[in-house]
Order: C-alpha cells, then structure tokens, then sequence
C-alpha cells in the first residue's frame, strides 16, 4: 500500500511546537490519525489537546478525499491509558470540573459526528478516557494479545466517566453490563469485549491496521439494540423494566458502599437520565455529577492513593541504587503461602520459579494452586491455553537443593519458628552462590532474629505477603541493620514486578501492619468481652468503610495465627499489646476460625456459611450479648488505637513517611481508601480532635488510650502530617 508524503501534524500550530496528534493520508481513502504524547510511556488525555485535535478534524473535515480515519496510538504497548487525572487538582470550583468534562464531550461528540467513518485501533489498554474516545468512533478493532483490555475504571477515582462514557457504552452494550463495568471499574480482555459487542472484531496484532482500514471504508454502521438475552430486553426494554433495573442497582450499591462512596450512586442517576430523558439531557446530567464528584473529599483522597502508588512505583528500595536483575527465584514450602509466591513469580513477574518442600505433596499442592487460578482465567476468555501452559511451565519442583545454586532469590515460606528459618538460611548459603538474596515471609518474627547465624547477613531481608497472594497487593520489604542497600533495591524491584506495591519498613516485632492491626483487633475483643455482639462489632467496621469487620477477619486470617503475633509484641513493646485472656478460651475449644469450620461465626456447606455467628461463643466465654454503645464508639475506640499506634510507628522511622504508612494500611488491611489512610484521616479530622478523644478513652475505658508523644507535641505545634 502506498503513502502520500504529505504528513501534517497540526500545520495550522506552530511547527516547533510538539503535537500529540499527527495525521498521515494514504491514496486508499483513509488517513491514519496517530496519537503520541511527547515524553510519556503511555498516552493521557490532557485538557490542553482539544485545540490540536479540533485542528486535525478541521483539516480531516475539509479534505473530502478523505473517507474514512483510523485513530491509533503511537505507543507500542498501549491506546490510552485515560485522562491525566493530575490536571483535575486545577479545578477551583465544581463549575471548573464541569467545563473539563463538558470539554471533552464534545470533541467526542464532534468525533462522532464527523463526515469520515473513525475507526479505533485498539493495542494495550483503553481505559477512561481512551475507551471513551473508542466508542465516539464508527468501529472499533482491537487485538487479540494478553494485554488489550477496555474499561472505565473512573468509580475507583471516587469520580464517574465524564466524557459521555455513560451515555454510549449503555446504548452499545446494555444498561445492566455497562452499569456493571461503571460500577465495578472492571475492564474486559479482548474476547469479552468482542462477547459483550464494545468492539466490532478482534485480531492478531500483525493485521490491525489492515482491517482497521477496511472498516474505515465501510458506510457508519446502524446498530441493532445490543445483544440481551430476553428477560434483559423485557427489563430495558420499556421505562417500568429499567425502573426496576436501577432500583435493584442501588440497593446493591447502597449495601456494598454503606453511603460511603457517592461516586457510584452518580453513576447510576446520570445512566437513568440519559436512559429516560435523551442524550443530551444524559451528557449534561454526566457533566454536572463529574464536576460535584471531582469536589468531594472521597475523590480528593482516592486520587491521592493513585498519586502515591504511581509515585511509589518509580522509586528504587534505596535512592540511587541499583537493583540487580532477577532471573531464577526458589520458594522454600509448598504450602498456601508458598503456592501464592510461586504464582505471582511466574505469572506476574514472568520468572522461573523452583518450589521446595520435603513431600511430594507440598510440591503438588503448590502447582495446582497456579494450575486452577490460571484454568479458571482460561475458561472465562481471559487468556489463552497456550498462555496459561507458557507460565505453568515456569515452575518446577523439588524434594532437595538441587536446581537451587544459580538462584538470584529465594523467598522461604515455612512455618513461624525461628530455628526452622535459621537452618533455611544456613542451607541457602551452603548451596545458592554468594549474591543470592535470603526473604523471609515471616509475618512475626524480626529479620535480625532470622539473619542472627548467617554468613552473609547483608543477603538476608524480610519479604512479608499478605493472604491471599494472588489478591492482595501490598508486600512489606524489611531490612535489617546488616541488610546492604543492593538487596532492598533488589527486593523492592522484584516484588513490583511480582505485582505488588511494596512499602519499605524498619525491622522490629509485627513490622507495621501486623502492628497497627493488633491493637484494632484487641480492641474488639474488648468489646465483645463488655457484652457487644459480635455482628454488632463488625457491622459498625464495616460501616465505617473496612470490607470486613475485626472479629471475621480474625476467623478468615486464622484465631491461632492471628493470635501467634501477640506475644512477640507484648515482648517488645509491653502491656499495650496484651490481648484479652478470652483467646486462649476460643483456642482451647478448638475454635481455629474458617480453615476447620470452628470459630466466631458458623461455617457449613451452605451458601450462607461465615454469615451467621456461632451463638455458642457467647456461653464459651460467659458473656451475655447485649447492644449499648453505638457504631460510632465502637468504630472509633477500634480505630483509634490503630491510629496511636500507625503515629508511633512514624515516630520510630518503623516507615519511611505518611505516604508509605497510607498505603500499607490500605493495601495491607483494607483500610477505608475514601479516608486516604490512617494519616491522611488524622489530619481530615483534626490532630487536636484525635489527641482529644484519646485522652477521653484514656479517662474512660484504659489507659492504652494515652495519646502517643509525636501526636502530643504535634498537637502543640499545630502540626499536621502532609
């Protein structure tokens, strides 16, 4: 196919001037319009390109040769990753939000309207803002590799698609799929967003461009409704059926959000507008809800979290040190831990991992944890069997060390006993080369403890996951005294590329997230010794924003390992951390929590199972269940301990910053992300006001209450954290 060689790249601009649009005409009748963001990865939509691409519509507009536009990213691995959210921290005033979605309409909507048929090429993500401007064009194509994913993930921003994406992906593809995709911020892979009809062919990578433009000679299409099954056409069908649609939407959301996240009840108002009323009235409706919801301190502090992970993301273990490259991991226990690890090695960070355990079962296990994870992707269209068969082919297994001696790490997961892990240590050094980098898992024990006998302790760190490993995406690193500065950069860059975010940390008992939740979770016992019910305790965490209550979670981690840390905290820290002697009863009795179907709650085989709590406890530990504090107090005497404590953690340098405290705590035990973690909620509320009512739980209930000393003197000093 031959080019003419006339390229503009927004001629009407200043030359000089660099351009994220550049437009190529072809003698076939379609011009290529490549978008290319100078000096970035990835491309972003900023407010500041609606006058250069109003510029290449105005000369696609007036060359009539011109039939059809194929719109694609000059980034290798992407499309458009979405808008740049940083521009929104501009906006004074909802009015000045507003405009920018308002703005972004209706280039789209010129898009949509132009005499050329506009087909999107779709590589690598479409997200936000990217699938918003694919679905302005007539057709949109995509590959069929790993990484093509479309979505609008804006509700995760505490914010809604502010650019019609509301108003078009319902009309494409339904109300209830799209409301689902808005809700949930969920994107689909390749061949479900061929199923769901958001994209009009799928393709091998190397004949994109080639169908593309037979699409972009084709006539715009006149859609037919989008494929429903028939109760769906019943239900959407008519203004009672979607009636029923959205009230049955937000009940569900009100129960999930708890009235915490305003972004997602938004969503399904502004959708219901443009459903009933029109278009346009849902784009005014969109564009008004995006300006309030930019305003709102659940959005202000969400995009807080993205900026610090972004941030965090481009930062070595130590500044200006180098980590070295890792290219074969071991995992030391086969066990669910382990299994977990090995997972994300070899399919997150695409590393050959080898498994140890001494029986052939733990090896087993292990491969069939990455086995039926992997299947279960397989079966749903999210990848292919010949992907999955790829990353299954990086573990392998072993009874000894054999395999183990050109291993640049290797991450132990055996069980919490500090000799065990000696003599792990011990053995590494004897069969893995002198660079090989020791990380122990070890939720509890202090990484000096474990590198105590080593030959080589600048080797050893402390790499601690959280459950379940696939899920979870915290990973805590933790350097002892001897531990060199290449081993945290190491460390650092391998459990990010493992998919992790991972926070650097002081060593010292319980690190810092097991620290801060210990006390939470004494507090609750507490509680449920005065005579709160059980339910009543959760219900009141879970209102205040955590996904599950204290008690539950105690019965999901384990009772005896939730328990196992307490000690080791009451030895370094004293008698703070003493927990109600009520545990050892619960242990005695067997209760382990959900893993052998005893504990706070009643587990079975029905579909209810976890839901209801095991009334028995309350005779176990001779407590009477009776309601007589609120949610609020319940809430805040849980909370506020881990506050104290998350403050004292900071004090002592057991974390680098608030921002790294902030996300630990978010990532590491779910707390409330609309708050922006446990510093950026005691600067919302007020150092003065959580000194205050501290020192009041401290008249009133204990005297673990005493504010710690930093909150004190910052109190004084009217100081805040950021």
């Amino acid at each position: 196919m031959t080019e003419q060689t006339t390229t503009t790249e927004n001629e009407s601009q200043n030359q000089n001037k660099q351009t994220a649009f550049a437009l190529k005409r072809q003698d076939n009748g379609v011009a290529v319009l490549t978008i290319d963001v100078p000096g970035e990865s990835m491309n972003t939509l900023k407010a500041e390109f609606g006058e250069q691409i109003n510029a290449v519509l105005d000369e696609i507009d007036a060359d009539k040769s011109i039939k059809g536009v194929v719109l694609v990213s000059g980034k290798k691995k992407s499309f458009v990753a979405g808008a740049d959210i940083s521009m929104l921290a501009k906006c004074e005033s909802a009015a000045d939000a507003q405009k920018l979605a308002k703005d972004g309409q209706d280039v789209f909507n010129r898009i949509e309207k132009m005499r050329a048929t506009f087909v999107a090429a779709i590589h690598g993500p479409a997200l936000g803002g990217g699938l918003e401007l694919a679905l302005a064009c007539h057709y949109r194509i995509c590959t069929d590799d790993d990484a093509t994913q479309v979505g609008l993930p804006e509700v995760q921003l505490g914010l809604l698609p502010g650019s019609g994406g509301t108003q078009r992906l319902p009309r494409l593809i339904g109300i209830q799929q799209a409301m689902k995709m808005m809700l949930t911020g969920s994107s689909a892979r390749a061949k479900q967003a061929k199923k769901y009809g958001i994209v009009d062919e799928m393709v091998p990578e190397t004949v994109l461009l080639e169908v593309a433009e037979k699409y972009a000679l084709k006539r715009k299409p006149e859609r037919d409704d989008p494929q429903k099954g028939f109760m769906n056409k019943l239900l959407e069908g008519n203004s009672l059926g979607r009636g029923m649609v959205f009230k049955k939407a937000r009940e569900q959301t009100q129960s999930k959000t708890k009235g915490n996240y305003p972004a997602p009840m938004k969503i399904i108002d502004v959708i219901e507008t443009g459903m009933d009323e029109g278009m346009a009235a849902g784009l005014r409706a969109e564009a008004k809800a995006f300006g309030e919801l930019v305003m709102t301190p659940e959005s202000y502090q969400l995009r807080q979290i993205f900026f610090a992970t972004t941030e965090m993301k481009k930062e070595n273990g130590v500044k200006g040190v180098e980590p070295r490259k890792v290219k074969k991991a071991g995992i030391l226990g086969g066990g669910l831990m382990g299994g977990g690890i090995a997972y994300v090695t070899a399919t997150k960070a695409s590393v050959p991992a080898r498994i140890k355990d001494i029986k052939p079962d733990g090896i087993a296990h292990a491969m069939k944890y990455s086995y039926d994870l992997l299947n279960k992707k397989v079966k749903k269209g999210y990848m292919r069997k010949t992907a999955m068969q790829k990353q299954m082919s990086l573990l392998t297994g072993t009874l000894d060390y054999r395999g183990y001696q050109d291993a640049d790490i290797v991450i132990e997961a055996v069980f919490e006993d500090v000799s065990l892990k000696q003599k792990m240590v011990a053995d590494i050094e004897a069969n893995c080369n002198d660079n090989t980098v020791f990380a122990s898992n070890t939720s509890s024990i202090p990484i000096g403890q474990i590198a105590a006998e080593a030959q080589r302790p600048q080797n050893v760190i402390g790499l601690h996951y959280f459950s379940p490993v696939d899920k979870m995406p915290l990973a805590e690193v933790i350097a002892h005294e001897k531990t060199s500065d290449e081993t945290i950069s190491t460390t650092v860059e391998f459990a990010r590329k493992q998919g992790k975010t991972p926070v650097v940390v002081k060593d010292g008992a319980g690190f810092y997230v097991n620290r801060i939740l210990a006390p939470y979770m004494n507090e609750a016992a507490n509680l449920l010794l005065e005579g709160e019910p059980i339910d009543h305790i959760d219900k009141s965490l879970v209102k205040f924003g955590f996904p599950v209550g204290p008690v539950k979670l105690l019965d999901e981690v384990g009772i005896d390992v939730g328990t196992k840390i307490i000690p080791i905290l009451v030895d370094a820290f004293g008698d703070r951390f003493t927990a109600p002697g009520a545990f050892d009863k619960v242990l005695e009795d067997n209760r382990k929590g959900k893993k052998n179907g005893k504990g706070f709650y009643k587990y079975d085989d029905s579909k209810d199972s976890g839901k209801e709590v095991d009334e028995s406890i309350y005779s176990l530990l001779n407590i009477e269940p009776s309601s007589s504090k609120s949610e609020q107090e319940i809430a805040e005497r849980c909370v506020l301990m881990m506050l104290n404590e998350a403050a004292r953690c900071l004090d002592e340098g057991v974390i680098r910053n608030p921002r790294d405290g902030d996300i630990g705590a978010i990532y590491g035990i779910g707390f409330p992300p609309f708050l922006g973690g446990p510093f950026h909620y005691m600067d919302a509320l007020g150092i003065d006001t959580v000194v205050e009512k501290l020192s009041q739980y401290a008249e009133k209930v204990s005297g673990k209450f005493s504010p710690c000393e930093l909150l004190t003197s910052m109190k004084e000093q009217g100081k805040t954290f950021y």
